[in-house]
């Protein structure tokens, strides 16, 4: 199971509603907990003969990647500290186009004004158009497209000038 397959399980148990899930298969074990602001994804591999306390350091091991995606985000910051961050005001699916047959809101060298809608954030079945506070030239785009997001996630680098 890639890492696709568990970021596509993991939208799928948050958008069901259901609070806890658990699958095992042949040699992993998936635990997806749901909770009102946070979920928590527990990935165990085991490999061939070995015992569950063995097993058990796996989660531990499996907690940075998913940390290391916001600490990615904060050194981009501080070398660009000229520039203003857009950041997500909810929890949810971020899209960068409001349909799959339409062009995207932005891109990179986009000029934008405040009350553009730089982005489409799904939250429970709801699209939210996210509006740019700030008027400037998008530098960056710092998630990928049908990610999930958390509240306060840099989304856009945007250059005021």
């Amino acid at each position: 199971m890639d890492i696709k397959e568990i970021q596509n399980l993991i939208k799928f148990v948050a958008k069901s509603g259901a609070s806890e899930v658990k699958l095992e298969m042949e040699d992993v074990k998936i635990t997806i907990r749901t909770g009102s602001a946070k979920t928590e994804t527990t990935i165990v591999q085991a490999a061939p003969m070995a015992s569950m306390p063995q097993a058990a350091p796996a989660p531990i091991a499996a907690q940075p990647i998913v940390e290391k995606t916001p600490e990615s985000a904060k050194p981009a910051e501080s070398d660009d500290s000229k520039y203003i961050t857009v950041k997500s005001p909810i929890i949810g699916t971020f899209y960068r186009k409001p349909a799959p047959d339409k062009p995207n809101f932005v891109e990179v060298g986009s000029s934008i004004k405040a009350g553009d809608t730089v982005c489409v954030i799904e939250a429970m079945k709801l699209f939210n158009e996210i509006e740019s506070e700030v008027s400037g030239k998008i530098v960056k785009v710092l998630v990928d497209d049908s990610s999930p997001v958390e509240f306060d996630q840099p989304l856009f680098l945007v250059d005021p000038s």
